[in-house]
């Protein structure tokens, strides 16, 4: 496994926390070329004790990453996965995301085939304690095709949630009501319990609509979430059932399920 640095820098206003290379260090694994034509990476974050930073979708209390690969040489595209990540109660909220380590799988597409990579990037996102700071990490490493496979890649590939076929999910249905400020949505999944306290994360699929913490209850072989959707512009809006997005995190395992049929 070979491991490039990257540059860390911090933009905040915040400066209870000290320097942000004591609570997250970051890395670039490269894991070489793939046999479709592409090319591995990987982004491993370390955190402090104490200390964790958010998932894709990080619940009321979190904040979103962002990811900004416009200064990269000889990259046409970035496909980026997720390993499961965990529900923390901060202050009262929901958030979603990883403490410890992670390693941010990405399979990314060459401008020009064989050829090496350059990724260059910007990274925003939080970490949280007892505060959070709003930080950007900035990346800067050559990759080449021959770099030998990467397994710490490869384990955050395998930590992905299920999908729903794996899970054995038989179906999915998504009854929506209008609500003060915008819809209700009430998601019913027949599914395994996945283990312990199950908890569904709703991404709508598209960013102008917010969705909110859900509430969730299992009745034998059934998970019920129920949640609010709201417009960003308020009123009254479509969903496009199709591109809704559920994510059920439990103990054992988490579920990554695409879509619901009408209720």
């Amino acid at each position: 496994m070979t491991a490039a640095c990257a540059l860390l820098t911090v933009q905040s206003g915040t400066a209870q926390a000290g320097p942000l290379d004591n609570v997250i260090r970051l890395e670039v694994i490269d894991g070489g070329a793939t046999d479709r034509g592409t090319h591995l990476a990987g982004l491993r974050l370390t955190l402090a004790p104490g200390w964790k930073t958010y998932w894709r979708s990080p619940g009321d209390a979190g904040i979103p990453p962002q990811f900004d690969w416009r200064g990269s040489d000889n990259l046409r595209a970035v496909a980026m996965s997720w390993p499961a990540p965990h529900a923390f109660d901060q202050s009262g909220l929901r958030s979603i995301g990883y403490k410890g380590s992670v390693v941010l799988p990405l399979e990314l597409t060459p401008a020009q085939a064989a050829r090496p990579i350059r990724l260059r990037g910007l990274i925003d996102l939080g970490v949280c304690s007892d505060v959070c700071i709003p930080a950007q990490l900035e990346v800067d490493a050559a990759l080449t095709p021959d770099a030998p496979r990467s397994s710490a890649i490869a384990a955050a590939l395998a930590a992905r949630p299920y999908s729903a076929a794996e899970a054995g999910v038989t179906s999915v249905t998504c009854t929506l009501a209008p609500s003060d400020d915008g819809l209700q949505i009430t998601a019913r999944i027949a599914m395994p319990p996945a283990g312990g306290t199950e908890v569904a994360v709703i991404e709508p699929g598209n960013p102008q609509i917010w969705a909110s913490e859900t509430e969730t209850r299992r009745d034998g072989q059934t998970l019920t979430a129920t949640g609010e959707l709201i417009h960003a512009e308020g009123g009254a809006f479509a969903l496009d059932r199709s591109r809704l997005r559920l994510t059920v995190l439990g103990e054992r395992y988490a579920v990554d399920i695409r879509g619901c049929q009408p209720g």
